[in-house]
This record gives structure tokens, sequence and C-alpha cells, in this order.
């Protein structure tokens, strides 16, 4: 039954299977050397993000944002107010726990809170969505394209938090004012013990902020691999069911990305059409990540444009905004809707996120240009 239920749940990951049969096919059509495959795999990057994604499920585990969020909430009277709380949760969040994350910890409490009271579930996760897009911007390891970017370029922390700096304010003001437009006037009655069932394991908390700091560290110092390695020992011995509640299967899929995409990214029609796009120029760059993003969601966009953007910065900023749009530009779009299973979620996503995209992509780029 266990071999049955894993068989269901790897068909239900058509990006993990789609990637891998691309990189499956490329590699049948047209063999390279293994070096290529190591090159393809960006393994610092799939490191830091098996460095992050274990942390982030020992902060899960431990019960302590949960608890945080609730005592928050129970503070609110109105809806309104408790949307900018969560859309301003799930942007600060993002910016630490990466964007797909922050979801998984606000989208269930969103649920349960809905359940209680009159908060308008489905609205409230598309706000959370967009804020964890804007969020995430913001910070090297807020989200896989700038997690890869921020590596291949070799660019120090707070360089990179710098130059997205007003990027991030543009898009979390807009986010904000939609808040304030879309969410209703009325008045929400909460008790914290009804929405916080989550008990805090203080030591489990300690280990995984403490994991979390020294993994941004030796990601900082070009040390990933060894950091992730060093993670895995305590994780072992003291927290072994966080490391089998880790999403390996989206390891797996930024695994499949990288190589189906490196391939296909060094094929010499794709390369000839790529020196054709003439991505020195900022213009070009920003809206050819844009509209790739749409195509085929953001991290991938970030993979095929990646070895011919001349700025890793630039082409952060454009694959950034290409998360909103089409849910499929971001993986976080797509996490936040399958969680809140809401009827006709992603007709109202894209009603709202489709506009919303096509007002922040001018006004992101003038900010960008004039600031950066």
């Amino acid at each position: 039954m266990p071999a049955l239920a894993g068989i269901k749940r790897l068909a239900q990951e058509r990006l993990l299977l789609g990637f891998a049969l691309l990189a499956l096919i490329l590699a049948v059509a047209d063999p390279r050397p293994v070096s290529d495959y190591r090159r393809w795999l960006q393994l610092p990057t799939l490191a830091g993000l098996l460095g992050l994604l274990i942390c982030i499920q020992g902060i899960r585990d431990s019960g302590l944002v949960q608890r945080a969020a609730a005592a928050l909430v129970a503070r609110v009277h109105s809806l309104r107010g408790l949307g900018l709380l969560l859309v301003s949760s799930a942007a600060l969040l993002s910016m630490v726990l990466t964007n797909d994350v922050s979801l998984f910890l606000l989208v269930p409490l969103t649920l349960a809170i809905g359940g209680m009271s009159n908060l308008p579930v489905l609205r409230a996760v598309i706000l959370e969505a967009l804020a964890v897009n804007a969020g995430s911007t913001l910070s090297p390891i807020g989200n896989p394209q700038n997690l890869l970017l921020w590596q291949y370029g070799q660019l120090p922390f707070l360089a990179f938090t710098r130059a997205m700096l007003p990027v991030f304010a543009a898009m979390f003001v807009l986010v904000v004012a939609l808040t304030v437009l879309w969410m209703p006037r009325g008045r929400v009655q909460l008790h914290a013990e009804d929405v916080d069932g989550h008990p805090v394991s203080i030591a489990q908390a300690m280990l995984s902020v403490g994991a979390l700091a020294s993994m941004v560290l030796m990601m900082e110092h070009g040390h990933a691999v060894l950091g992730a390695m060093l993670l895995l020992v305590p994780f072992a011995l003291l927290e072994r069911g966080t490391l089998l509640r880790v999403d390996w299967l989206l390891l797996a899929t930024f695994a499949a990305i990288f190589v189906g995409l490196g391939h296909f990214a060094e094929l010499a029609p794709v390369q000839h059409a790529l020196d054709d796009l003439n991505l020195d120029n900022p213009l070009t760059l920003y809206v050819s990540g844009i509209v790739a993003s749409q195509l085929i969601s953001n991290v991938p966009a970030t993979v095929l444009l990646l070895r011919h953007a001349p700025d890793a910065a630039a082409l952060a900023v454009a694959v950034n905004v290409g998360g909103f749009g089409m849910a499929i530009g971001s993986l976080a779009n797509l996490i936040a809707l399958r969680l809140a299973k809401q009827p006709r979620g992603g007709w109202l996503f894209h009603l709202v996120s489709v506009p919303f995209l096509l007002v922040c992509a001018p006004l992101v780029y003038g900010v960008w240009r004039w600031l950066g």
C-alpha cells in the first residue's frame, strides 16, 4: 500500500515527469558527456535548496510559526486588517522560508480561519500567492530562481538584496493596494484557542532556526554542498521524522528542470534563437524573462536564459515579475491553488493575476531603471 500511494503521488507530479521525460529524450537524441550533466545539475544550488528545505520543514514541524501567526490573528478584528496581516506575513515569511513553504504554512491557517469566520478564503489565498511572489523577490533564498541566480552570479547576500529592494517595494505596494481594495470592510470575531492547535517544540525550533542561519552563512561563502551534508547529521540523529517529511519530490523536480532545460538551452537551434534576442538590451531581457515565465514558469525560464543574460540581477528582476500573470508563472501559484481547493479558484486567480501583471510589469521596470 505505501508503494502504491507513492506511485499515485509521483503520477501527480506532472512538472517532474514532464522535465524528466524531456531530459531522457534529449539524452537519447543528443548524447553528451557526464561532465555536461554535472554542470547542468547545478549541484551547489540543489544542495542549498536541500539545506533550506530541511531547515524549513524543521521550523514547520516545531509549530513556532503557526503559534506566532495564531497569536497575531487573535488580535485582529476586521477582515481587511486580517487580510493585510496575512499578506504581510506571507511576504515576510517568504523572504526567509521561501515562497512555496510560506504558503504551506499560511494557506492551511487561512483555511482554518475561514472555517470559523466570514473570511473570503479564496481571495485571501490569491493575495497570499501574490504576496509571496513579491516578498521572495527581495531575498536570495526567497525562491529557487533567486537562489540559482545568487549562486551562479556569485553576488554577495546584501548586494543582491539591495539590487532587489526597489523591485520588491513596487510589487509589495501593489499587493497591499489590491488587498485594501479587494478585501471587505466587515468585522471578524476569532478566539486564539480555536485557531492555535500547534504545540511548540522549543528544542526543535532552536535547532531549525540555528541550522537555517548556518546554512545561509555556508551558502554565502560558497560551501552549500558542505553545509547541506553537515545539516543532515543533527537532523538524522535528533529529528529523523523531519527528514522524512522534506519534500524530496520538489528537489527532484528542480533537478529534472535543471538537467532538462540546461540541455535544451545548449541545443544549436536554441542557442541561435537566444543569440538573436540581444539580451544585452535591458528591455529585451526584461520582456524575454517575463514571457518565458508565462510559458514555462519562472524557474525553467531562469535556467533557459541564464547563460545568455549578461546581468544576473537584471534576469532576477524579469523572472520574479514573470511569477505574476498565469498560474504556471510561479510554482507558488500552483501550490496555493492546490492547497486551497476552492471552486473556480483558477478562474478567479487569473482574473486578478493577469491584470496585476499588466500593471506591475511597466511599473517595476520604470522603478528598477530609475533607482537601479
